[in-house]
């Protein structure tokens, strides 16, 4: 049986998505009601800065339907400041937190930068092996010299999935050839577009129809091979990332909700 394809997006709070996406006069206490009647699951950014209070994580579990997922981004205290070493406590505190979610809790993404290269080998095991078995997680690589064989049986190992990117730092070729080797039972995608010049996420401002053609065939083939694919689009992908989000559904045989139709609904969760 093909795996479920869950779409949205990277982070729901822009007040530049009140009226291109969420209806007119929208308030920011509404936002992910409104965005959750439109996509399954959503990718939290704010965690990535911070662990959140108990208070912010019911929340959002409260403001959603209850099929609803939400990913976690692993703090950059983690992953940026420690570089992966001694950081037993924090993830555990982070992962506690985590789970306030329940059932709508998703994939955590240990998103790496670009400075932290395959010489980071030793930290980079050892942290996998403090990750609990009983959740999900996907790491993302802003170098090429990770994607080696070694690594990858590393993560299969784990069952951490390799999140799967479109950005500046590896080649689109070189991740839809990974596509065809996942790693885990779920796969993480993330658009990220080539650079963060765009300022305005109000609106399209770039045609990418033939990188959507080839992740559209790409996810379709994956969906075979896991029993889930994540995917989550980054408002410099195309300028307006709900519409990205949308156009995806849409090469999937997915029906979008569209904009229009939020603003019929009256029902909040």
């Amino acid at each position: 049986m093909a795996g479920t394809i869950l779409l949205g997006t990277q982070g729901w709070n822009y007040t530049a998505w009140v009226g291109p996406f969420f209806p007119e006069h929208s308030r920011p206490a509404d936002f992910l009601r409104l965005y959750a009647r439109a996509f399954g699951t959503v990718e939290v950014d704010s965690t990535f800065y911070a662990i959140p209070p108990a208070k912010t994580v019911r929340g959002w579990a409260d403001r959603v339907p209850g099929n609803f997922v939400f990913a976690l981004k692993m703090p950059q205290e983690i992953t940026h400041e420690r570089r992966l070493a001694d950081s037993a406590g924090i993830l555990a505190r982070f992962t506690e937190r985590a789970r306030l979610l329940g059932s709508k809790l998703g994939p955590i993404l240990i998103q790496l930068g670009p400075d932290f290269g395959p010489d980071r080998r030793g930290p980079f095991e050892a942290f996998l092996a403090l990750l609990p078995r009983d959740l999900r997680f996907a790491v993302e690589f802003r170098r090429a010299g990770w994607l080696a064989r070694p690594l990858l049986s590393l993560l299969a190992e784990h069952r951490v999935a390799l999140a799967l990117v479109e950005g500046p730092w590896i080649r689109r070729e070189r991740m839809l050839k990974l596509s065809e080797e996942p790693t885990a039972d779920f796969t993480y995608v993330r658009w990220m577009g080539p650079d963060r010049r765009t300022l305005d996420y109000s609106r399209v401002q770039a045609d990418r129809s033939e990188e959507l053609g080839l992740w559209a065939a790409a996810l379709a083939k994956l969906a075979a091979r896991v029993t889930a694919v994540y995917g989550y689009f980054n408002n410099h992908f195309q300028g307006h990332s709900p519409h990205s989000a949308r156009t995806m559904q849409q090469l999937l045989g997915q029906r979008p909700v569209e904009p229009w139709q939020l603003a019929d609904q009256t029902e909040l969760f």
